[in-house]
């Protein structure tokens, strides 16, 4: 189709994953600095396939993309969702999740990200097993926790001997959905684990697909030689 592409990351990772595509990282400054960034490169298509928790970039492509003229479309990984058997308690926020921890002692998989951590301040009296991808600059503020560094996507099996290693008895997660993430999931409910489910924030308005192959077919059937 003669398409030229660029992979743009946020740049909360030190060494993202190499992509086959001409990559650029870090942010555009806003709505206002990713218009300019779409009609100085004479970008024709955007495809959105953040992290369906990345609220506020997607707000931006939104209305980046209506103010540059610009088609958008988004790749929205499938939920997760619960099985027979599955003791999931769902909540909103990770504040929200916080706040449900209760006050006895527990052993938790906190599989949220490195950002949002510190919210779980208010629960001090928990041990978390915490894993990113780099090194944080900072140790957490909290006083019971273990930190790995790792770069998935992981097997069940070697999450499930994470689990077990760590005597963790609640995950707590964001449903990112997807398969990339999703061996902790089916390791909790093999070992028959709860989880706490943060669910997902309401994305904007916009065309929304949940396969690669649907955001090809888009572009293949509105795309003869432009940039995307």
């Amino acid at each position: 189709m003669g398409l030229r592409a660029t992979f743009s990351y946020a740049g909360r990772v030190a060494s993202p994953i190499a992509q086959p595509l001409p990559t650029r990282t870090g942010g555009f400054g806003g709505a206002t600095g990713l218009t300019a960034y779409l009609q100085d490169h004479s970008v024709t298509h955007l495809v959105d396939a953040t992290n369906p928790f990345a609220t506020q970039i997607s707000r931006n492509a939104v209305a980046a993309c209506a103010a540059a003229d610009v088609p958008l479309i988004a790749l929205a990984r499938p939920p997760w969702t619960p099985r027979a058997g599955d003791r999931w308690t769902r909540v909103s926020g990770v504040a929200g999740a916080a706040r449900s921890l209760g006050r006895t002692p527990r052993r938790i998989f906190l599989a949220i990200g490195r950002k949002e951590v510190s919210a779980f301040e208010v629960a001090p009296q928990h041990h978390f097993l915490l894993r990113f991808v780099d090194a944080p600059k900072e140790p957490p503020a909290l006083p019971h926790h273990d930190i790995i560094i790792d770069r998935g996507p992981f097997a069940e099996a070697s999450e499930r001997n994470l689990l077990e290693t760590h005597g963790i008895d609640l995950l707590v997660s964001r449903n990112a959905g997807g398969e990339g993430a999703r061996a902790k999931i089916d390791a909790a409910r093999a070992l028959g684990l709860p989880i706490l489910m943060i669910d997902r924030p309401d994305p904007p308005q916009r065309h929304e697909v949940g396969t690669v192959e649907e955001v090809l077919d888009w572009i293949a059937h509105s795309v003869t030689d432009r940039g995307v």
